[in-house]
């Protein structure tokens, strides 16, 4: 069986069903301890390869998403895989879009979309998702069949 992030863990978030999704920024150094099994990485270009199993979406710092539907793909499958993975959200800071990110994953796992940014705010990061517009989308953000 597959060993989970602590909850303690620096950037892990603890999602209303149990799942453990970690975020952080890719410009710090790599953190000690266990690997990711699967990676959501959110850059404006395509990153380094991975030694495990990820995914990039084209997203520019301070952005939204440059695919809609892309994003929604790339986030239900994070959502899922953390269930039973090491899932890992990441962008450069580790702030907006990974904060953005985190939020859509709470509202896939039940948190309302209207509450979304506060639960991630509260339980990753202060100053998760950093521009009104990244705000606006995780309080339009509607996943159609989970």
């Amino acid at each position: 069986m597959t060993q989970t992030w602590e909850p303690g863990q620096a950037g892990v978030l603890r999602l209303p069903s149990g799942r453990l999704i970690r975020g952080r920024p890719l410009l710090a150094p790599f953190p000690a301890g266990l690997r990711p099994e699967f990676g959501l990485y959110l850059l404006g270009k395509r990153p380094r390869p991975a030694d495990w199993d990820s995914r990039w979406v084209r997203w520019r710092d301070l952005r939204l998403p440059a695919d809609d539907g892309d994003a929604m793909d790339a986030l239900r499958e994070a959502w899922r895989r953390a269930e039973t993975e090491r899932v890992e959200v990441a962008c450069w800071a580790g702030r907006g879009r990974t904060g953005t990110a985190l939020a859509c994953i709470a509202v896939l796992d039940g948190v309302p979309p209207a509450g979304a940014v506060a639960y991630v705010r509260q339980h990753y990061r202060r100053g998760a998702v950093e521009t009104p517009w990244q705000r606006s989308y995780v309080a339009r953000f509607r996943p159609q069949g989970t």
